[in-house]
């Protein structure tokens, strides 16, 4: 099994505002995100918070999927969140973990699908969404680096793992993989001309 893990614990400090609120096609990005992959399949979802953020906690509890987990140490770094949506997920059947950021809100269902598919056939430790070349999110991680996530360095962050393992890179006809969102002139480009993508 492949649960979801949604990072949506960052402080928002260059946008001003909780990103996983922000509003894209009649839905909030965590909705939109958590949407994808149900619709993906995926039937356990973590969705990582920090403290205090109490309206995106609510907004996760009145999705149809996804549960929160609140990262005590998300002021430590991304890895943190990582790891706390890791721990929330981890059972003896699961054998990977896809990980996707809230501010990434465009991937669609047929990627998550693409990258599910080939983790089942692939050896790589890491397989990572790519589009014409460039990578970004959803990444799965298997059970193969559970562990040395766990122990990385936060202030360092996965990329210590990625660097000492086999990452495959699976090319996807989804340029959302890499459309992030961090300014209010990322949401400005985002829901400009084209405010929504088919999912």
């Amino acid at each position: 099994m492949i649960p979801g893990i949604v990072l949506a614990a960052g402080a928002s400090m260059r946008m001003g505002r909780p990103k996983a609120l922000l509003p894209i096609g009649g839905l909030t990005f965590v909705r939109r995100v958590l949407d994808t992959l149900r619709s993906a399949g995926l039937s356990e979802i973590a969705v990582v918070v920090r403290p205090g953020h109490d309206a995106v906690i609510a907004e996760v509890g009145a999705a149809t999927t996804g549960r929160v987990v609140v990262n005590a140490r998300a002021e430590n770094g991304q890895l943190t969140s990582v790891i706390a949506g890791l721990d929330a997920v981890d059972a003896p059947d699961v054998n990977a973990v896809l990980v996707t950021l809230v501010d990434v809100p465009l991937i669609t269902s047929a990627t998550v699908q693409t990258l599910v598919a080939r983790a089942s056939r692939s050896d790589a430790a890491v397989l990572r969404a790519v589009h014409r070349g460039r990578h970004g999110h959803p990444v799965i991680f298997t059970r193969a680096v559970f562990d040395a996530l766990r122990a990385a360095d936060p202030a360092v962050g996965a990329k210590s793992v990625m660097r000492s393992v086999r990452i495959e890179d699976v090319e996807v006809d989804d340029p959302g993989v890499f459309e992030d969102v961090d300014t209010p002139d990322d949401y400005q480009r985002l829901i400009g001309p084209t405010p929504d993508r088919e999912s």
